[in-house]
């Protein structure tokens, strides 16, 4: 690999009940090929000490996201990647650190350039499980008359939801390590937009056999902000598990489009 490809620095952010764990195989084979490679574990998820149920605001759950990009010097930029709902985490990063983000790549990821502001958003981005049944696992931490505080799918329709592409090992492990995830944040996502928010490339990577984000509400995101690219990925809601080789492909190909700019 060149100089200029060594120099650039990924940040993996992972999706809801997720952590830095579900991006293994993405992290060993872009350090393979002498990037840097940072995985995230936001508040209340992964190794991450805190409790879901004590998780309230999206600023808060972000925390770990907002700190390295605040603490980032000045000359360096990183290209960020977000899972499901980690593209909110994207956008709401590109409005308050766009000079510090080379490129954001939504992969199967919410891309809602304001957030979750009109019922089209919900439309959009928001899954759509009632066709499986009562998937999720609700704990109601402020009490059983207020509304849930966290949530997380239950074993029993995780594979066939999330991993139904993923092979049994990977399946199984990640059965052991979701984690309830904080509700709470995602409640009144709105961003403000900044001043820089345009000037930060993004990418989108849909995933053709997805069974949480569907196939019409990818598209519907992509056309009401358009990405500078899209690619096609034949994958279920997780190609971190089942297609990664494609998905760092694709990855080194987004990357490739800006490289122009990665001096």
């Amino acid at each position: 690999m060149s100089d200029t490809s060594k120099k650039l620095h990924f940040v993996l952010v992972h999706g809801f009940g997720h952590g830095a764990w579900c991006w293994y195989k993405i992290r060993s084979l872009l350090e393979a090929s002498d990037y840097k490679v940072t995985c995230l574990d936001l508040k209340g998820s992964g190794i991450d000490p805190s409790d879901a149920n004590t998780i309230f605001t999206f600023q808060d759950y972000n925390k770990p996201l907002i700190d390295l990009l605040f603490n980032l010097p000045e000359n360096e930029k990183v290209i960020l990647v977000g899972h499901s709902a980690g593209g909110l985490s994207l956008t709401y990063a590109i409005h308050r650190f766009a000079k510090k983000i080379r490129m954001a790549i939504y992969v199967a990821a919410n891309m809602l350039k304001h957030g979750f502001v009109t019922p089209q958003d919900y439309k959009d981005a928001d899954p759509d499980l009632s066709m499986y049944g009562d998937v999720n696992t609700m704990t109601y931490g402020l009490g059983a008359d207020q509304p849930p505080t966290s949530m997380i799918m239950k074993e029993e329709f995780q594979r066939k939801i999330l991993y139904d592409l993923s092979s049994k090992d990977d399946s199984t492990l990640a059965a052991m390590l979701l984690r309830p995830g904080p509700l709470r944040p995602f409640t009144d996502v709105h961003f403000t937009e900044g001043p820089d928010a345009d000037s930060v490339p993004r990418v989108f990577i849909k995933t053709m056999h997805d069974r949480v984000i569907k196939q019409e509400q990818q598209d519907a995101m992509i056309r009401r902000w358009p990405p500078s690219q899209v690619f096609d990925l034949e994958s279920e809601h997780s190609p971190f598990f089942s297609t990664p080789a494609d998905l760092f492909g694709f990855l080194l190909k987004a990357v490739a489009s800006v490289s122009s700019s990665a001096t």
